[in-house]
């Protein structure tokens, strides 16, 4: 339906991806927003544990795991919002990925990329440490709001254009050994 909102999450390793945080944020949301949200769980990972979670929080058909695929770029261009509430990641390529599609993320500022969503101004980066009631009032308020969506998107593809995202790995491997060294 057209007022249907999708949510993805993508990566594999459930668990460090935070599929638990993104599945109780779901169904901590309003009961009106909660019942026309879906959530696609896309990656290589057994998703039983997620699956019997997803249940017991009553979200049926709110939710879909899927196996990794090829076609990630359909989802991303497809979907209202990426959801990346990691309990820890390095960098966290899908960011990137979604940023270039123009799709808004939320994401936990654990990931080595949730600086450019900041920059970029692409989304919401939660607050350190994690608080799931901040989880679910950002994505609720990220769900009510066509309207910082769009303009998430659309800074998002202009910082798309204008940063040099190819090299962004790169220099993401030289903060993250600096900060090591």
């Amino acid at each position: 339906k057209d007022d249907d909102l999708l949510l993805v999450q993508i990566g594999s390793g459930f668990k460090t991806k935070g599929v638990d945080r993104s599945l109780k944020a779901l169904a901590a949301l309003p009961a009106d927003l909660k019942k026309r949200t879906r959530l696609f769980v896309i990656g290589q990972d057994d998703p039983k544990l997620f699956q019997m979670q997803s249940a017991t929080l009553g979200l049926g058909d709110n939710v879909s795991f899927l196996k990794g695929r090829s076609d990630i770029p359909r989802f991303l261009l497809g979907a209202d919002l990426l959801i990346h509430p990691a309990y820890n990641e390095n960098t966290g390529t899908v960011l990137l990925e979604a940023v270039v599609a123009g799709l808004p993320v939320l994401v936990s500022a654990v990931c080595g990329y949730a600086h450019y969503i900041a920059e970029a101004d692409a989304g919401r980066v939660l607050d350190e440490p994690f608080d799931q009631a901040q989880l679910t009032q950002y994505l609720t308020d990220m769900l009510n709001d066509a309207q910082a969506r769009a303009a998430w998107s659309r800074n998002g593809l202009a910082f798309a254009e204008t940063a040099d995202l190819y090299s962004m790995p790169q220099h993401a491997a030289d903060v993250i050994l600096a900060e090591h060294a």
